[in-house]
């Protein structure tokens, strides 16, 4: 009986492992097609029930094509650095140090008048109504500092809209270091990164140190680092995999704080992205950020026990549909491996040319469907327009936005496509003409909370 018993779970086992090395080479065959089609070009792990299962690094570590990535390689990870800055906040939430309705201008008092109406729960969830400043020019600390010392009101009544900008984040900063008496990297350090045994990571590590990667464009060209702002954290994919186990099993913050922390306005991301609970636990979480071409993502099922990190110093937009390609793996389902992406392969050209990148737009939707992914083509022009606006190219933005609304998509993303033409009327100060875009998002999709936010202050 007992040999019986020890060739049963023998057996079971052997099928276990095979089943599991079936899996992992699937997971390896989609990643080599994803890395031979050019839409990815850096690190993964995928892990399940607490065990990482794949790890592998793909492609090179800089535009030189001289030297390949390895897995203990840092990246850059763009706006999931504000988990750090928003759990920051809480943690001093926690020890009594503040409150999230006490007021910005209680300590930062030199702020003009406006930072009254702001409340540390408007900074963590992108409400404050500060508005986007120029995108193009790479702001320091200072900069950052002075054009809030010199901003006379703010775009919105704080609460009633969503805008999401760094100088959010740079304030969160400032507030931690102003209660903690730290340098924010060092509390960061101190009371994140070691308990967690986060060891290879590091706020403001440099962009040439020993074991970054460096980011590059589809054509191999290095992308110089817009960002001149400092408290971006850089980090390999098992650090980031650390991060997401001990948030989730609340060893950072408790449970109540994650949950502040997660809640978003209505259309907007929160200070941890997306976040799903059903019956008052945790479900899922999913975070994806870009910074200079650099991206990253990670997904956790907290459910059913799987996580998925990415990190890329190749941006091309596709993270989303290789996780998707992954979890059908591991579902035992029909995988489907993204094509490129639209809007990367003509931003540049719109900018520079907006009647030609518009026919090359055309042109591939007619000719290049084969090896370009139109399956959410308002999403790609939506990008577009974003890309010109960023940059106060706000004519050619209506005209690509108009594009967009016209091909009919869901409500809420058309909605958001009329949105957009409302903000670009308002930043060119046409205040009527925001007012009718507004208006549209409003009619089109009623649940647009923040068109409905901008029209309450455009109609005082």
């Amino acid at each position: 009986m007992y040999k019986f018993i020890l060739l049963a779970g023998l057996l079971l086992l052997a099928y276990y492992t095979k089943a599991q090395q079936n899996t992992v080479a699937r997971i390896d065959s989609v990643m080599q097609v994803a890395y031979q089609r050019g839409i990815f070009n850096g690190n993964i792990l995928v892990a399940k029930k607490g065990k990482i299962i794949y790890e592998k690094a793909w492609g090179y570590a800089d535009g030189s094509r001289k030297k390949l990535l390895t897995t203990d390689m840092r990246f850059d990870i763009g706006s999931i650095s504000k988990e750090f800055n928003g759990t920051g906040i809480m943690i001093l939430k926690e020890r009594g140090k503040l409150s999230l309705d006490d007021p910005i201008s209680k300590f930062m008092p030199l702020l003009p008048s406006w930072a009254q109406q702001v409340k540390i729960r408007h900074l963590i969830n992108y409400t404050s109504g500060i508005p986007l400043f120029d995108a193009t020019s790479a702001e320091t600390d200072s900069q950052i500092l002075a054009n809030l010392m010199a901003l006379k009101s703010l775009s919105f009544e704080p609460g009633s809209a969503y805008i999401y900008n760094h100088y959010n984040v740079y304030l969160q900063e400032r507030i931690i270091e102003k209660l903690s008496g730290l340098p924010y990297a060092d509390f960061i350090t101190q009371n994140i990164l070691a308990p967690c045994g986060m060891n290879n990571t590091t706020v403001d590590y440099p962009l040439n140190g020993a074991g970054m990667a460096r980011a590059f464009n589809s054509e191999f060209v290095e992308t110089p680092y817009a960002q001149a702002m400092t408290g971006w954290v850089r980090l390999p994919v098992t650090d980031l995999y650390k991060w997401t186990e001990n948030l989730h099993n609340y060893k950072v913050i408790s449970k109540a704080s994650f949950k502040e922390l997660a809640a978003n306005f209505a259309g907007g991301e929160s200070s941890l992205g997306s976040v799903g609970f059903e019956n008052d636990d945790l479900a899922w979480h999913q975070h994806q950020g870009s910074n200079s071409n650099y991206e990253a993502l990670f997904y956790s099922n907290v459910k059913e026990g799987i996580t998925i990190v990415m990190m890329t110093n190749n941006q091309q937009l596709k993270v989303h549909g290789i996780k998707s390609a992954i979890l059908a793996v591991l579902k035992n389902e029909v995988v489907t491996v993204p094509k490129k992406s639209v809007y990367l392969e003509i931003r540049e050209k719109v900018l520079a040319n907006p009647d030609s990148g518009l026919a090359l737009y055309r042109q591939l939707k007619a000719t290049g469907q084969n090896q370009y992914d139109f399956s959410f083509e308002i999403g790609d022009l939506i990008s577009t327009g974003k890309y010109l606006e960023r940059r106060s190219h706000f004519d050619d933005a209506v005209k690509v936005f108009t594009i967009a609304v016209a091909l009919k998509g869901k409500p809420a993303d058309t909605s958001y496509g009329y949105e957009l033409m409302g903000q670009c009327y308002f930043k060119k100060g046409d205040k009527q003409e925001a007012i009718k875009y507004y208006t549209k998002a409003l009619q089109t999709d009623p649940a647009n909370k923040n068109a409905e936010g901008m029209l309450s202050t455009l109609m005082k």
